[in-house]
Order: C-alpha cells, then sequence, then structure tokens
C-alpha cells in the first residue's frame, strides 16, 4: 500500500522507499540526502506547505544519523490534513543533509538544534550554529557514543 505522496513520486520518477504506516496511518518515506532538496521542493508545490516539525536522532552507536520531517498540507475546509513523515539518513562521519529553511521558514531553529545535538550540517542554512550549547562546546551530546566532559557543575549552592 503506498501514500498519496509516494504514488505520485513514482509516478514521476522520483526515488524514494516507503517505510510503511504509523499508528495514525502517516506514511514515512526514507529520502536519499542528495535527492532531498528537490523532493522538498516537489513536497511543497504538492501542497505540503507546512512543517510541522524537525528533529534528529542517532540510530545506533557507530551507525547512521536521521533526520527528520512531518510534513502536512493544510487547506481550507479540510478537518484532518494530510500529513507525511519523510526521514533523510546520513552517514556519521561529516553528516551532511541540504537544508529546507528557503522552502519553510519553521525549520530555521529546528535544524540548528539538530546540528548543535547530532552533528548535522544543513548545507545552505543561513544561520547555521549552536543554539543550546555554548559555541565552545565539544562534541555532540545526543550522539550515542558521545561521552561527557569530566566537569562538575556548582547547583542551588547556598
Amino acid at each position: 500500500m503506498q501514500g498519496r505522496l509516494s504514488a505520485w513520486l513514482v509516478k514521476h520518477g522520483l526515488v524514494h522507499r516507503s517505510l510503511g504506516f504509523d499508528y495514525q496511518g502517516v506514511e514515512t518515506l526514507q529520502i536519499k540526502p542528495e535527492d532531498w532538496h528537490s523532493i522538498a521542493v516537489i513536497s511543497y508545490v504538492y501542497g505540503y506547505n507546512y512543517l510541522r516539525s524537525q528533529c534528529a536522532y542517532d540510530v545506533a552507536p557507530g551507525g547512521l544519523l536521521a533526520s527528520v520531517y512531518h510534513l502536512t498540507r493544510i487547506e481550507y475546509g479540510v478537518d484532518q490534513p494530510e500529513e507525511v513523515c519523510i526521514k533523510v539518513f546520513a552517514p556519521r562521519i561529516n553528516p551532511r543533509i541540504p537544508s529546507v529553511f528557503w522552502i519553510w521558514k519553521s525549520a530555521d531553529f529546528q535544524e540548528r538544534e539538530s546540528y548543535d545535538m547530532l552533528g548535522i550540517s544543513y548545507d545552505n542554512h543561513p544561520r547555521l550554529k549552536r543554539i543550546l550549547m555554548p559555541e565552545s562546546w565539544i562534541g555532540w551530546p545526543l550522539r550515542k557514543d558521545y561521552i561527557a566532559p569530566k566537569f562538575y557543575e556548582i547547583q542551588d549552592a547556598h
């Protein structure tokens, strides 16, 4: 079974892989990093005009990193908007994914957080820098192979 976006991508010869449907019936697609920008533009033109969320995670220690996009098709008079989840996997060494900031402005802080916590570089992002950690921080705290620095912060000292 294919979702509407997946069927449209197949019809037009665009490479992707369906990962199935979640418990709410939202289809999840896997897109290669090199294909992501063009498919993001196509998704926007197709009607996915709202980036509900973007997040990232470490698939496994020493494995791939994933950037996840939840897109919604907002239309006037529609009670149940169509949604799709897109996963873009990147290698752990020098992970690079095209930014979708210029398509969905709401990707700004979300891609910056993914960069800050996991080290995924989003190409063509206008302000890709740390957002939660200090600029001097070394490493990517949400990677499964991250080793915490050996320092202790004094909290609630009296």
